[in-house]
C-alpha cells in the first residue's frame, strides 16, 4: 500500500542526503520555480545544531551510532544520517595533487580541470567553514611530528591545496572547539530549509527506479510506514560509493549476467555499475609512547584538548609522478580506536595510506531486497604486478624514519614485532586498513570506455533522465581526503544541472 501522506511530484528528486546530496538539495532549491525532494534513508535531526545528538556533534570521535551496519567489517562502515559522512568522519580536508585532475579530464572533460574545479572548492572551503587546525589542538606528539617531518627535509604546505608538492602541513577542519560542523549544517541551515520548494523527506529507504524504455518513471521508497513512489523530471543518485551502484543495480541498470542471478531484470546492461572500487588502504607502525608523551597526552585530554591526530605528512613514492604525492603519513596518539588502555596510557604510531591504489574491488548485490547490505569486496593489495605492495613498502619505510626521528617522544612497541622492512607481503596484507575514502563504483568515462557509467556532467548512459553526483562517479581516488573534493564536485555537477 502506498503512502499517501507523501507528495510524489517534483522537478528533482535527490536519493541521499549525505554530503553530496545536501550540496544538491541546496544549489537546485536556489531556484524558486525548481521544487526539490532530498531523500535519506536515515534520521533528520533538524536545522538547529544544538538539537542534535551530542555524540554526532562530537569532534573528538569517530560516532557509530547512525551507520548502516555496526559491528561489520572496518571497510563497510558508511553513514545513514542526514550529513552522511561528515557527521561520523574525521572532520579532516585536504586536496589532491594536479595528477588527479588530469585522470578526471581524461574521463570526463575539462570541468573537471584543476583551474576548472577550483572555484567550487573555493566555495565549499568558504560554505562549510572549514578552517586550519589552531595551534591550541596540537598536542605534543603532532607538534613533535610537524617538526620531526621538517627535519626529514618535509616543507610546510597547505593541505587544502595542490600547491607545494610533497610536504607536511595541518588540514583544513569541519569542526570548531570540538563541534563538528556537518554538511547538513552548513548548506541545509534554517534559512534553506525554509524554502518553500524544498522537501527533506528522512527515514526513507530507497528501494528501486522504475526504468522503462530508457526514462526513470519513479522510484519507489519505503518512508512513513509503507511504501510510495516518487515522480520527477529528474532524479538525481548520491548515495554514496556502496549506495549509488546497489540501487542501480536494484533498478536493472548493470551487469545483465549479475542483475539475472537476483532475478532482476536488465533495463541497460552497464557492466561498470559495481566495478572499479578503489579505497584508500593503510597500515599502522605502532609504537610505545614515553611517559613524558603519555604524562602530555594525559593533560591535553584533561584539559578537553586532546585530538589524535592535527597534522599529516605528503609524501611520494619512488613510483609517483614529479610533483605529485602517492602517501600519506599520519601520525597519532590518544585513546586507542579499538579497544582500552589503562588511564594515563594512550596509543602511538604512525600509519602509511596508499592514496592513489591500483587494486579495484567492487560492489555487488546480495538479493535484491534493499534491506539487505550489498557485498563489498576492497580488493586491497591485489593488483597483479605489485604496485600497490611496493609503494606502501615505500610508504612505510617512511613511516620508520619518521618514527625514528620522533624517538624523543615513542619507541618501539614493548612486544618488539617484526620490522616494517621485514614484514611479508602476507603480514602486510593481514595488517591493511583504509582511510575509509572509497570511489569508483559509478565511474565516468568517455564515450568509447566500456565500463564508464556516466558522462562528466553525471548523466547514466542509456537513460534520459538519470544522473550521479557523489564519489562514486570518480574514476580514480585523490591523493586526499575525499570530503572536499566531492563537495567540490557536488558544486559542479550542481551548476551542470541547471544550466
Amino acid at each position: 500500500m502506498a503512502s499517501s501522506s507523501i507528495p510524489s511530484g517534483y522537478d528533482v528528486v535527490i536519493l541521499g542526503g549525505g554530503v553530496a546530496g545536501c550540496v544538491l538539495a541546496a544549489r537546485l532549491s536556489e531556484d524558486p520555480g525548481r521544487s526539490v525532494c532530498l531523500v535519506e534513508a536515515g534520521p533528520d535531526y533538524g536545522p538547529r545544531e544544538r538539537d542534535w545528538p551530542e555524540k554526532v556533534r562530537n569532534a573528538r570521535a569517530l560516532p557509530r551510532e547512525d551507520v548502516w551496519e555496526r559491528h561489520t567489517a572496518f571497510y563497510r562502515i558508511r553513514a545513514r544520517v542526514l550529513g552522511g559522512s561528515s557527521c561520523i568522519n574525521g572532520c579532516w580536508n585536504t586536496w589532491g595533487s594536479p595528477a588527479d585532475h588530469a585522470e578526471w579530464v581524461r574521463a570526463g572533460g575539462e570541468r573537471w580541470s584543476a583551474p576548472a574545479m577550483d572555484p567550487y572548492r573555493r566555495g565549499a572551503v568558504e560554505r562549510m567553514g572549514l578552517r586550519t587546525v589552531p595551534d591550541r589542538e596540537l598536542s605534543a606528539w603532532s607538534e613533535g611530528a610537524l617538526d620531526a617531518a621538517g627535519r626529514l627535509g618535509y616543507p610546510e604546505v597547505d593541505m587544502g591545496s595542490a600547491e607545494g608538492g610533497p610536504g607536511r602541513g595541518r588540514p583544513l577542519l569541519n569542526a570548531v572547539d570540538g563541534l563538528r560542523r556537518n554538511a547538513a549544517f552548513a548548506y541545509l541551515d534554517p534559512a534553506t530549509r525554509a524554502r518553500p520548494n524544498l522537501t527533506v523527506l528522512s527515514g526513507a529507504l530507497v528501494d528501486r527506479l522504475t526504468v522503462r524504455g530508457g526514462r526513470v518513471h519513479g522510484v519507489r521508497v519505503h518512508a512513513d510506514g509503507g511504501p510510495t513512489t516518487l515522480t520527477a523530471g529528474t532524479y538525481v543518485l548520491a548515495a554514496g560509493t556502496f549506495g549509488s551502484p546497489a540501487v542501480l543495480l536494484r533498478s536493472g541498470l548493470g551487469p545483465a549476467a549479475h542483475l539475472a542471478e537476483n532475478g532482476i531484470r536488465c533495463e541497460a546492461d552497464l557492466p561498470g555499475v559495481g566495478a572499479n572500487l578503489s579505497d584508500q588502504p593503510g597500515v599502522f607502525l605502532p609504537l610505545s609512547p614515553t611517559p613524558a608523551l603519555n604524562a602530555a597526552l594525559a593533560a591535553k585530554e584533561a584539559a578537553g584538548e586532546l585530538y589524535v591526530s592535527r597534522m599529516l605528512v605528503r609524501a611520494a613514492s619512488e613510483r609517483c609522478p614529479d610533483g605529485a604525492w602517492d602517501l600519506h603519513l599520519l601520525p597519532t596518539a590518544g585513546p586507542p580506536l579499538f579497544g582500552k588502555l589503562p588511564p594515563g596510557e594512550y596509543e602511538a604510531g604512525v600509519s602509511a595510506f596508499l592514496m592513489k591504489p591500483v587494486s579495484r574491488g567492487r560492489v555487488r548485490l546480495r538479493s535484491a531486497d534493499p534491506a539487505e547490505p550489498p557485498e563489498i569486496d576492497p580488493a586491497f593489495l591485489t593488483d597483479p604486478d605489485g604496485h600497490d605492495v611496493a609503494v606502501l613498502r615505500s610508504g612505510l619505510e617512511k613511516a620508520a624514519d619518521l618514527a625514528t626521528a620522533l624517538g624523543s617522544l615513542a619507541g618501539p612497541p614493548a612486544d618488539g614485532g617484526v620490522p616494517v622492512r621485514e614484514l611479508s607481503d602476507a603480514d602486510l596484507r593481514d595488517r591493511v586498513g583504509t582511510y575509509w575514502h572509497p570511489v569508483g563504483t559509478c565511474a565516468m568515462g568517455p564515450q568509447d570506455d566500456p565500463l564508464a557509467v556516466v558522462d562528466g556532467e553525471g548523466r547514466v548512459r542509456g537513460v534520459a533522465d538519470l544522473r550521479i553526483a557523489d564519489a562514486s562517479v570518480l574514476p580514480t581516488v585523490p591523493a586526499a581526503n575525499t570530503q572536499l573534493p566531492v563537495l567540490a564536485a557536488a558544486e559542479m555537477l550542481a551548476d551542470a544541472l541547471r544550466a
